[in-house]
């Protein structure tokens, strides 16, 4: 099966989040990353520095069993990996649903102009942010996380129960993203509700969205995962739901 240079796709079963201290900046690093930020700001304007989870590390302790140690930071951290030798930078750690048609096709979506990569399609979801308080950051905080991106950016109301874990990506940099399957539903029906969407909404995340069967139907930049993943459901014809 074809797959984009550098990304993974692990068939996960059991996952657990270990929290971890964040790297400590030195002062250089800090003044460049504040100087970036300041650039990326004025660059577009919407963006914001709000708290967000980073991905420390991954690691195995079994078969289909993998680990991901996070840290605590803001959006950014992220701008540190353009500054040349920094060891402090750390990918980041995002949610994604696959919702399937009943017709087999694959619902993608276009981040819209006031987004970090405008025109660029991929799997509706987004960062994670750190829970609050004493509140685990575990598999059921992912997946309302992904229920809440989901109806969000498309209109498509699902229960976080009925979501499942799939499969978690690392992408060529090293963003983990944990992909849950949703159930499948009319195309008519993911449509419609896309379209019922509020038309006065401020900064929608998705300017479109689309159905597939192929990475090939697409116009524009693709996020790394998509093409893997449509594929990987193109050849099973299928999202088999894990238990």
């Amino acid at each position: 099966m074809p797959r984009t240079p550098g990304v993974e796709l692990l068939d996960v079963h059991r996952l657990s989040l270990v929290e971890t201290a964040a790297p400590r900046l030195s002062p250089d690093e800090r003044a460049a990353m504040n100087h970036l930020w300041e650039e990326a700001v004025l660059a577009n304007p919407s963006l914001f520095d709000g708290p967000v989870v980073a991905c420390a590390s991954l690691g195995w302790e079994g078969p289909h069993s993998l680990v991901v140690s996070w840290v605590r930071t803001t959006f950014r951290h992220h701008v540190l990996r353009r500054v040349m030798g920094s060891a402090a930078w750390l990918p980041s750690l995002f949610v994604a649903v696959v919702q399937p048609a009943d017709d087999g096709r694959l619902l993608v979506g276009r981040m819209s102009r006031v987004t970090v990569a405008p025109g660029r399609w991929q799997l509706p979801g987004g960062s994670m942010e750190p829970p609050q308080g004493d509140e685990p950051l575990d598999v059921a905080a992912l997946g309302r996380h992904a229920a809440r991106e989901l109806v969000e950016e498309t209109g498509v109301d699902t229960s976080p129960e009925d979501l499942s874990l799939w499969l978690v990506t690392r992408g060529a940099t090293g963003n983990v993203g944990v992909l849950f399957s949703a159930p499948s539903r009319p195309a008519s029906f993911l449509r419609a509700r896309f379209a019922a969407l509020p038309a006065a909404e401020e900064d929608p995340e998705f300017d479109r969205i689309a159905l597939v069967r192929s990475p090939a139907e697409l116009g524009g930049p693709l996020v790394d995962y998509l093409e893997p993943i449509v594929r990987r459901c193109q050849r099973s014809g299928q999202i088999t739901h894990m238990a």
